[in-house]
C-alpha cells in the first residue's frame, strides 16, 4: 500500500513528505528531531520539525491511530484542552519493502511539560497541589462535555504555566469515547482510574527519589477524588431558593464565572406554592475570562493569565480620563482595552530580552511582572510602579529562574 497521509491542512502534507517515514521511529537521524523532554507511552512518540512546525509523531497501528485522531479533531472542535490533531500518516514501508507502524502526528505544545520532567527537581506539596486542581478541571470539562477518558493520569497529561497555577492537556485520547452525555458509573469509572494511575506514577517517582519526603502517594492520588467532586458539584449542583431573592441566582452565575465557567441557559422552575425559586444551570463552556480577554483586546491567554490580565486593564481603565461607564459618549471598552494593549501591555513585555524569556508566553511573562510589581510594592509600603518592577524583574528575578525554565525549541 502507498504511503497516505490525511492531514487537517493541505499544507501539512507537503510538509510531512519531507520526513523519513521510510525509517522506525526509534531510528530516526537526529537532524530531524528536536530534543524535548517526553513522558512515558506505551509508543514510541518523537518529536520532530516539519517545516517551521513542532510536532510529536507517535507510532501505533492503522485502527487507533485514525481513531485517535477523529477522536482529537472532536476534542478541538468541543474547546476542550488537548493537543491539536495534524495527521495521521498510513501505508508505511522500509526499503525492504516490509510495513511499518502507522503513525499519528500532533502540534508540539508549546510551553508545555510532561509531569517527570517536573518532578526532575524536587517539586513542592504546593506545586503538586495546583497539579492536581488543573487535572480535576481537565477531567470536569471533558466530562461536562461527555468524553470519556478511559486512561486519565499524569503521563497521559501535558501542563502549561498559567499565572501562578497549571493549565492541563490531554495527550492521549486513544482510549477516549465521546457520547451525548456520561453516566454517573462512568464519570466514577474514570475517577477511579485517575485515583489509581496518579497513585502509581507517585509510587514511582517515590522508589526513584524524585518524590517530595512530606508527599504520600496514596493521599495525593485520592486528592483528585475529592476536588473532582467539589467542582463538579458546584458546577451541576440545583439550588433552591426564597422566591423573589434573584440576586442569589446572579450571585450563582457570577461564582460560576469566577471559576472560568459559563452557563450556557438555565432552567428557573417556581414552586407549587410560589414561596421558592428552583435554579438549574447548564455549565458546558469553559474559558469565560479567556472569551472576554480575547473580545476585548485580541490576546489569547489561559484561564488564570486571562483573569489576571482582565484585573490589571479594569485598574489601568479606571485612570482614563475617557472612561465613564454608562456615558454614551465615553470611550467603549474595546477601544480603551485596545489602547491598554498598545500602550501598556506590548511595550512591558518586550522590555523583557527574548534571551531570558525561556518558554514563558507573552501573558504569564506580563503576569509574573505584575505579580513582582505586587511584591515590591508592599515592601516599599506604596506602588513602585510597572517600570521599576520590570528593571527589577530582569536584574534580580530571571537570572536566577532561567535554570528552572524549560526547554525552549531551537531555532
Amino acid at each position: 500500500m502507498a504511503l497516505q497521509i490525511s492531514a487537517t491542512n493541505p499544507e501539512h502534507p507537503a510538509l510531512l513528505l519531507e520526513l523519513p517515514w521510510h525509517l522506525p521511529l526509534e531510528e530516526w537521524p537526529e537532524e530531524v528531531l528536536v530534543p524535548l523532554p517526553r513522558g512515558i507511552s506505551r509508543h514510541v512518540v518523537r518529536y520532530a520539525r516539519a517545516g517551521d512546525e513542532v510536532i510529536a509523531v507517535k507510532e501505533l497501528a492503522q485502527r487507533p491511530a485514525l481513531r485517535e485522531y477523529e477522536l482529537l479533531r472532536d476534542l478541538d472542535r468541543l474547546g476542550i484542552p488537548a493537543v491539536d490533531p495534524l495527521a495521521v500518516v498510513t501505508g508505511r514501508a522500509d526499503d525492504a519493502g516490509d510495513a511499518l507502524e502507522s503513525v499519528l502526528v500532533t502540534r508540539h505544545l508549546g510551553g508545555s511539560m510532561p509531569y517527570r520532567s517536573m518532578f526532575e527537581t524536587t517539586m513542592r506539596p504546593a506545586t503538586m497541589h495546583r497539579l492536581m486542581d488543573a487535572l480535576a478541571v481537565l477531567l470536569v470539562r471533558l466530562h461536562l462535555a461527555g468524553f470519556a477518558w478511559g486512561d486519565c493520569s499524569l503521563s497521559n497529561t501535558l501542563f502549561r504555566r498559567d499565572a501562578g497555577a497549571y493549565a492541563a492537556y490531554l495527550v492521549d485520547a486513544e482510549t477516549g469515547d465521546l457520547h451525548p452525555q456520561l453516566s454517573t458509573g462512568q464519570r466514577e469509572y474514570d475517577l477511579d482510574l485517575a485515583r489509581v494511575n496518579i497513585s502509581g506514577e507517585l509510587l514511582d517517582l517515590e522508589a526513584s527519589g524524585a518524590l517530595h519526603p512530606s508527599v504520600d502517594a496514596i493521599e495525593f492520588g485520592m486528592e483528585i477524588c475529592g476536588r473532582y467532586g467539589e467542582l463538579w458539584e458546584e458546577l451541576t449542583r440545583v439550588s433552591v431558593y426564597p422566591a423573589g431573592k434573584y440576586q442569589y441566582i446572579e450571585r450563582r452565575i457570577r461564582r460560576l464565572n469566577e471559576l472560568g465557567f459559563d452557563v450556557a441557559e438555565m432552567q428557573i422552575e417556581h414552586s407549587a406554592n410560589g414561596d421558592t425559586v428552583t435554579f438549574v444551570p447548564k455549565v458546558v463552556d469553559a474559558g469565560h475570562h479567556q472569551r472576554q480577554l480575547l473580545r476585548l483586546t485580541g490576546l489569547d491567554a489561559e484561564e488564570n493569565q486571562a483573569r489576571r490580565l482582565l484585573n490589571d486593564l479594569e485598574s489601568w481603565m479606571a485612570t482614563q480620563d475617557d472612561y465613564a461607564p454608562g456615558d454614551p459618549l465615553a470611550a467603549r471598552p474595546e477601544v480603551l482595552a485596545h489602547r491598554w494593549v498598545r500602550d501598556v501591555f506590548r511595550p512591558t513585555v518586550r522590555a523583557v530580552p527574548l534571551e531570558l524569556r525561556g518558554s514563558m508566553d507573552p501573558a504569564e511573562i506580563y503576569h509574573e511582572l505584575l505579580e513582582h510589581r505586587w511584591y515590591l510594592s508592599e515592601h516599599a509600603q506604596h506602588d513602585i510602579g510597572l517600570d521599576t518592577a520590570v528593571e527589577d524583574y530582569i536584574e534580580k528575578i530571571l537570572p536566577k529562574a532561567r535554570e528552572t525554565l524549560e526547554p525552549t525549541v531551537p531555532e
